[in-house]
């Protein structure tokens, strides 16, 4: 009998995740407070930029986290930290000054557990890295605030101590250091435009490009643990990406995709349940058990190329930018449901 996924490495990611969009909530608050704190025009301006780019990295957070798989509670000393942030942020015993420079300073906790997330993918999963590869966007957003922060805490400080502005340049200075970090972050994908979410099909997408991922890993294993870790993530991907597409996506496409396609969408899909029921039952070290999931892998990869091909095309031209993101996001919702209900949520704490 293939038992679930049940390892520690990976619970343990969850719940940085979890801690990460936990922090992200709170930078958000945050903003929203410094923006009623007075500011001249140039420094709220930028705090609502701030704000746009952090309300799409906590989306980018929440997709992240539907990829990876696990549902899991922030770290207790995390919520401790963020529950005390809060009430300092929101009170009146911190000056300006010192509420910006906490705020940077929060900034900076975020990149590092981001950059974190993916050194110990590295070391846990191809799967685990391919699921967590959008945070490089969350991190190079939060390094560019960084330094729209230091300018920002220059022209505080100075007027806080002396009561009047500081030299002129700290912007030019300030943009010169945010080219750098595009340098350095290389080729991470920036949020310059103007979506809310990533669309329906970039969500699907992400689904199929873990799962084919997750085959090829199980396939190349000779440890019968870890095939069966392997199969248990399968498992439970294809079944929580299975029941929201059926919930979300396939009702609405049929009167577009027509009956016919669609039906074959849901047909495959129950098959594809039964065989996943059926290789659960055979043990992970038998003969049996890999020629089985080939056969898997070769039907999903099937339904795969159906739905990228003329279902995406179908969206392309039936639908909005406006809802194919408007998809996504309750596909996520609706995707997070399910796997909380498929006992994936971790009771991790590290």
């Amino acid at each position: 009998m293939v038992a679930s996924l049940d390892d520690t490495k990976r619970n343990a990611i969850a719940v940085k995740l979890a801690s990460l969009k936990a922090l992200q909530q709170l930078v958000l608050e945050n903003e929203q407070q410094l923006l009623q704190q007075g500011l001249d025009s140039e420094i709220s301006d930028r705090i609502r930029d701030f704000i746009k780019d952090d309300q799409k990295n906590l989306g980018v957070l929440e997709t992240v986290i539907g990829q990876y798989g696990i549902q899991a509670e922030p770290k207790q000393t995390v919520q401790e930290f963020i529950d005390k942030a809060r009430k300092l942020f929101q009170g009146s015993e911190l000056s300006l000054y010192e509420k910006v420079s906490q705020h940077e300073l929060l900034k900076h906790q975020i990149v590092m557990s981001g950059l974190i997330v993916h050194k110990a993918a590295q070391k846990v999963g191809a799967d685990v890295l391919l699921a967590i590869g959008p945070l490089n966007t969350i991190n190079f957003e939060n390094r560019a605030h960084q330094e729209q922060l230091k300018g920002i805490l220059e022209i505080l400080g100075v007027r806080e101590l002396t009561g009047q502005e500081a030299d002129q340049g700290i912007w030019a200075r300030v943009q010169d250091a945010m080219a750098a970090v595009s340098g350095v972050v290389g080729s991470a994908v920036t949020q310059s435009s103007d979506k809310k979410d990533l669309n329906i099909q970039d969500v699907i997408r992400l689904d199929h490009n873990k799962v084919n991922t997750l085959f090829t890993e199980l396939l190349q294993s000779n440890d019968p643990q870890k095939i069966q870790e392997y199969f248990g993530q399968i498992y439970k991907d294809l079944t929580a990406h299975a029941e929201a597409e059926e919930e979300v996506v396939y009702p609405r496409v049929r009167a577009f995709y027509g009956e016919g396609d669609t039906q074959e969408l849901y047909d495959e899909q129950a098959e594809m349940k039964q065989v996943l029921e059926q290789i659960k039952a055979i043990s992970p070290s038998s003969n049996e058990f890999k020629d089985r999931v080939r056969q898997l892998m070769e039907a999903v990869g099937d339904h795969i190329r159906q739905e990228e091909s003329t279902m995406f095309a179908a969206i392309r031209n039936n639908l909005s930018s406006e809802q194919t993101e408007q998809w996504a996001t309750e596909f996520k919702a609706a995707k997070k449901k399910i796997q909380e209900r498929l006992g994936v949520v971790s009771e991790a704490n590290a």
